[in-house]
């Protein structure tokens, strides 16, 4: 079994990169420990920059998102019942498109069994061989049976507890990591949302996120200590609890009802680097994961696919290994930048155990700059809409 590109991983990036390699007449096989239900039944991400909007537009999967998702021109920072509208479309000329990351995978999903893509599920015990010989290997199980892949390169899209970071030997990695102490708890809801546009809340109770992901289907946040569990989370109690840390006038339209998903998330910063280790190529989370208050875990795989196919291309259709050379190096420089808008956002809004009264000042003082002055809302809404590739 043969192929030019094992993707490992069957996840948006993973699926994407597989999309946009396919449509250059590059042959693919996805590799995925988990069955397709279980990937989309991944409640995750639901804001997309517009460069990622593009690329999926490029992939020939941008149809069913053009005709439901919800193009956004701002968004809200407040602190208490102080609001500051960042306005993406008059200081960018760009908007960013709310569609959860389910449905991006589900139309890629769609796309690649229209065009007979490979994507094989329930794989286990993977192992990377042979990354610095002419012709790559990739082992696994499926169904019992014991198989082997040989390619030209392998893609690592399999996330951060996945075989492909750890493939590259330890003493030739640098990583870099800060763990928050604090998480979020996020519900969905069957109810209209409070705004029109995503309030992020600073608050004397801690942080709070307004978003959607329709007109009928909400997504809020509020932060929670580590040690909470879901179950220390009612229904009455997390309404009670995320009602007081929005701006009052939000709080007024705020329309309750019962959950229907509701789970904790950690947060925490990493960069594993170099992306490259001979014909591998770390993608997304495999390489980096990034707090979700800026928005930018999906769209930071996306930008690391863009870079990753077209050099996967230029290799294999033009016979030139300047772009996987220069793969790691570009990616990186994206992704962080990005870390640090994620760092500086989650800073910026977030209680920290512990912190004195002077960090409470700095972020009134942080919202009252952008209040106040445009360069500052402009670098926010550049950073927020998403950097160029």
């Amino acid at each position: 079994m043969d192929t030019q590109v094992v993707i490992i991983g069957g996840g948006p990036s993973g699926l994407l990169l597989s999309q946009l390699l396919n449509r250059a007449g590059i042959a693919t096989v996805i590799l995925e420990r988990s069955t397709r239900e279980h990937v989309l039944s991944r409640i995750r991400a639901g804001i997309l920059e517009w460069g990622s909007v593009e690329l999926l537009r490029e992939a020939g999967v941008g149809a069913r998102m053009d005709a439901e998702g919800f193009a956004h021109d701002g968004t809200w920072i407040t602190d208490a019942d102080r609001m500051v509208h960042i306005d993406f479309k008059a200081l960018t000329g760009k908007r960013v498109m709310v569609y959860g990351q389910t449905e991006v995978t589900q139309d890629l999903y769609a796309a690649q069994d229209a065009m007979g893509a490979t994507i094989l599920h329930g794989v286990e015990d993977v192992r990377i061989l042979d990354l610095d010989g002419p012709q790559a290997a990739v082992e696994f199980t499926l169904n019992g049976e014991k198989r082997r892949l040989t390619c030209a390169y392998v893609a690592g899209c399999d996330g951060f507890h996945g075989v492909s970071r750890r493939t590259i030997p330890e003493e030739k990695r640098r990583e870099f990591e800060r763990v928050y102490p604090f998480g979020w708890l996020g519900i969905l809801s069957r109810t209209p949302p409070v705004n029109d546009e995503l309030i992020y809340a600073n608050s004397p109770h801690g942080f709070a996120l307004a978003s959607m992901r329709n007109a009928n289907l909400v997504r809020y946040y509020v932060q929670v200590p580590l040690r909470d569990t879901v179950e220390d989370w009612s229904d009455e109690r997390f309404w009670t609890e995320f009602r007081r840390r929005i701006p009052s006038s939000a709080a007024a339209k705020l329309i309750t009802g019962p959950s229907i998903e509701k789970s904790i998330a950690p947060l925490r910063s990493f960069v594993s680097e170099p992306l490259r280790w001979g014909r591998l190529f770390l993608v997304g989370d495999a390489a980096h994961i990034v707090p979700p208050t800026g928005a930018k875990g999906l769209n930071l795989a996306a930008s690391d696919v863009f870079y990753l196919h077209q050099a996967l291309t230029e290799a294999l259709k033009q016979n030139s290994d300047k772009g996987i050379d220069a793969y790691s190096d570009r990616a990186l420089r994206r992704i962080w930048k990005a870390m640090r808008f994620s760092w500086q956002m989650t800073t910026m809004l977030h209680r920290f155990d512990g912190e004195d009264s002077f960090a409470a000042q700095m972020r009134r003082a942080t919202l009252a700059h952008l209040a106040e002055s445009e360069t500052a809302r402009r670098d926010l809404a550049e950073n927020y809409v998403g950097l160029p590739y």
